[in-house]
């Protein structure tokens, strides 16, 4: 069963010891490249992460072109934090300098977790899907429209983010699976991801 926050209705006490910030850098690679080299990268490094101080959650995501509907090569982990000094941490002494000598300079994306649903078993996940949208201009962003897939996406996950950044009016909705749902094959605009690695808090 899913276990839900909606970081809106959390009480004081839990807003003052949670600030939850999710972050993601998406690297490209030509269609040419051995993905097999990221395999062996996360088989050897993943479990680095695990217990890493301030992280809640990072998956570690791959696309490969002409599987799973994906266009493209891409290395695109995921990360989902609750302390920002842990995410500071990360930055700038010395982790992430392995992308950077590795693939050169990116960008993070940096976003805020409105909704995050965790079931017992989300450390099973193998799969994660990705639906991208923009929030458009309103007057009142308490009635602001985030445009999900009307079907059973949610209740097949086992696991879900949401997460926007407001300086794009941007959001991504993950959902998290064991299995690849059949429907999400005829669908159209989203983002299926192969997970090779969690490392959690836990």
């Amino acid at each position: 069963m899913l276990q839900e926050k909606n970081i809106l209705n959390l009480s004081k006490k839990e807003k003052s010891v949670m600030i939850m910030v999710g972050m993601q850098y998406k690297i490209i690679v030509p269609k040419t490249y051995d993905m097999n080299s990221i395999r062996d990268r996360v088989l050897k490094n993943g479990s680095k992460t695990d217990s890493f101080p301030g992280l809640l959650f990072k998956f570690y995501l791959i696309t490969e072109k002409d599987k799973y509907k994906n266009i493209y090569n891409s290395y695109a982990p995921l990360y989902l934090w609750d302390k920002t000094e842990g995410m500071n941490q990360f930055i700038f002494n010395g982790f992430y300098d392995n992308i950077l000598e590795s693939f050169g300079w990116q960008k993070i994306n940096i976003g805020i977790p409105l909704n995050v649903k965790t079931d017992a078993n989300l450390l099973k996940s193998k799969f994660a899907i990705e639906c991208t949208g923009c929030i458009q201009e309103t007057q009142k962003l308490n009635s602001a429209v985030f445009n999900l897939p009307q079907n059973n996406l949610s209740e097949k996950s086992i696991g879900e983010f949401l997460i926007y950044n407001p300086d794009k009016w941007a959001y991504s909705q993950f959902y998290f699976y064991e299995d690849i749902p059949d429907e999400v094959y005829v669908m159209e605009n989203i983002k299926i991801y192969e997970i090779l690695h969690i490392s959690s808090k836990e």
